[in-house]
């Protein structure tokens, strides 16, 4: 990947805590390292296919003076969101607010924050057999998509039998491919919030419920916490998460096993057949 930064752009603004600081302002240093592919620009010489990093500065000085904030957390989020959203060319942004007059009485030089975004591609899936499971999973469609989450890919909506517990209704399930700025833990909260507004209870462990949505894969990483594990760790074993992953995305490689989901799929049908 390739790198446009823009170092120390010094900013007034009226971002803090403190009355004092909402109301007489202070000097903030905005650092600002944009990740994107800019050799075609480079060898057509044409500036359409990078960045115009004089109008971007323009941009963020801008939206750095509109409003006051509270912390500087907040501000270097919102021109991370904003240069994501805006230049889709950048796959990748580190933003550094760094605050010279912190009112904080000790010998040092400046107080920042640093963060990076980039765009995750992931892949969703959705369940549901309560209640009218296609409106519902229609429902969770739209609350998927938001500021820094937009489905790019979705899959048919199947019937399936119950897995796990399977003295219940069908379901109805389907995948999503999205692409988000979110931070995991942060997609998988807001992913469990349209669960609870749209009624999810959780009573009995693969019990029936009016909508489920699991994160599948977060791109190509391995990742294990406490509360999450991705890949999905029965992907494999089901085959209502494989036939519309199979359908949206066949050759993307499952990277625990090494095998494109087509592979993984029709693996699944031999071994079923009886």
């Amino acid at each position: 990947m390739d790198y446009i930064k823009i170092s120390n752009l010094i900013v007034f603004a009226n971002h803090g805590v403190f009355k004092e600081e909402k109301t007489l302002g202070q000097k903030f240093v905005i650092d600002i390292s944009l990740g994107l592919e800019i050799q075609e620009a480079a060898l057509t010489n044409d500036l359409d296919k990078s960045v115009h990093y004089g109008f971007l500065s323009e941009e963020v000085q801008k939206l750095f003076k509109s409003k006051s904030n509270n912390l500087i957390e907040t501000c270097a989020e919102e021109i991370a969101q904003f240069i994501l959203k805006k230049y889709t060319m950048v796959n990748e942004v580190t933003v550094s607010v760094k605050k010279p007059w912190a009112p904080i009485h000790l010998p040092l030089d400046e107080v920042l924050v640093q963060i990076t975004r980039k765009r995750m591609r992931c892949f969703l899936g959705l369940g549901s057999n309560l209640g009218d499971s296609t409106e519902l999973l229609n429902n969770a469609y739209s609350k998927i998509e938001n500021t820094y989450t937009k489905i790019i890919n979705k899959s048919s909506i199947y019937t399936t039998p119950a897995w796990g517990l399977e003295d219940q209704p069908d379901f109805k399930n389907s995948v999503v491919e999205i692409s988000t700025t979110y931070s995991l833990q942060m997609l998988l909260k807001h992913i469990q919030k349209i669960e609870l507004d749209l009624g999810r209870e959780r009573k009995i462990h693969w019990g029936p419920r009016t909508i489920d949505i699991d994160i599948l894969f977060v791109e190509n990483q391995q990742i294990y916490q406490d509360n999450l594990i991705v890949p999905h760790p029965y992907i494999s074993e089901r085959e209502f998460v494989l036939e519309p992953l199979c359908e949206i995305a066949p050759h993307f490689i499952h990277p625990t096993f090494n095998k494109s989901i087509r592979h993984i799929y029709e693996e699944f049908k031999k071994s079923t057949v009886k």
